[in-house]
């Protein structure tokens, strides 16, 4: 692994830990407005987030690479309503993907294959992530900030039929 590439995966964990904080931020956000399924997923997120920055890192560091990891912002605090916290997720969510192909370009340009071949799975992650947050921002805009106990029923229905607590791919499909 070249320092280049390296240095490209280290930024992404940064991006990574930095959304595991947005979404434990909003999760918050939903938990003082007293919507548990909300701040479940949110939660779930984070951890999802997390863990992909782990799996970044462990990556990094197998290949040979050198480790440097960046700073991270803190997350915003406030949300004036359920559909900018979630609309802002999906921001985020299709940004990461840019920032994943990103690195599938540069594997790809240094003929790095090891690394383009470990990226298959985040790109592929992506079409879930920004799949699920889209469906989530429509039912959020369709029960509007009146009906968000409709938003909690659907994200319990959902959560139930992907097996709840099945990591990964649990949330709203």
């Amino acid at each position: 692994m070249t320092e280049k590439m390296a240095a490209a995966i280290c930024e992404q964990i940064g991006r990574e830990l930095a959304a595991h904080l947005e979404y434990l931020s909003i999760a918050a956000h939903f938990d003082a407005d007293g919507l548990p399924e909300l701040t479940r997923f949110f939660s779930d997120q984070a951890q999802e987030e997390h863990d992909h920055a782990m799996k970044f890192l462990a990556y990094v560091m197998e290949a040979g690479g050198p480790v440097t990891l960046p700073g991270v912002d803190g997350p915003r605090q406030t949300f004036a309503s359920a559909e900018e916290a979630v609309e802002l997720s999906l921001e985020w969510e299709k940004a990461v993907t840019g920032h994943i192909n990103d690195l599938v370009d540069l594997a790809l340009e240094q003929k790095d294959h090891a690394t383009r071949a470990m990226l298959d799975w985040f790109v592929t992650e992506q079409v879930e992530e920004v799949a699920v947050m889209g469906e989530l921002l429509q039912v959020v805009r369709r029960a509007g900030e009146g009906g968000l106990l409709l938003v909690e029923d659907y994200v319990a229905r959902s959560a139930a039929g992907a097996g709840a607590g099945a990591g990964e791919g649990a949330a709203p499909a």
